[in-house]
């Protein structure tokens, strides 16, 4: 599985311990920035993940931010982006499972890190249950389609 990274200067502090998790277990991922603590703009850092999975060349993105927001409302904007944010174990497991994300944002300044490895660990591991949930998937690409995402 291919995941594509990004965060912007609230998140930065996180970047270190989600990339330690993920060589730990064996991920492959992109780190498309941001790349120090500095004050940057994160919609800047949230398209880059979200086109690089709506594009198929990766096949999730977890974004960090200082709460998560910012960050899910800017990879929602890209056609073929389902995200969601999960600052605790039960959403991240039922967005996989009931939602097929494919992109997880958090906020820093809410969790703490052992929470946002715990979040992570869940969401990557966790598979999508489909059934009557695709009918719902289904409706959401349509209101998509609809209105030009």
């Amino acid at each position: 599985m291919k995941i594509a990274l990004g965060f912007d200067h609230g998140g930065f502090e996180y970047k270190s311990a989600l990339i330690e998790y993920l060589d730990k277990n064996g991920f492959e991922y992109q780190d498309f920035g941001t790349f120090s603590n500095q004050s940057v703009d994160y919609p800047d850092y949230g398209v880059k993940v979200a086109k690089a999975v709506a594009s198929g060349e990766f096949d999730r993105g977890i974004l960090i931010c200082g709460t998560g927001i910012g960050m899910s409302i800017v990879a929602n904007k890209v056609k073929g982006v389902r995200c969601a944010l999960a600052n605790e174990y039960f959403s991240a497991k039922a967005t996989r499972e009931h939602n097929d994300t494919n992109v997880l944002a958090m906020g820093a300044r809410v969790i703490g890190l052992s929470t946002m490895t715990e979040i992570v660990n869940v969401w990557l591991k966790t598979d999508y249950i489909g059934s009557y949930h695709q009918n719902r998937l289904d409706k959401i690409a349509e209101i998509e389609e609809n209105f030009g995402k």
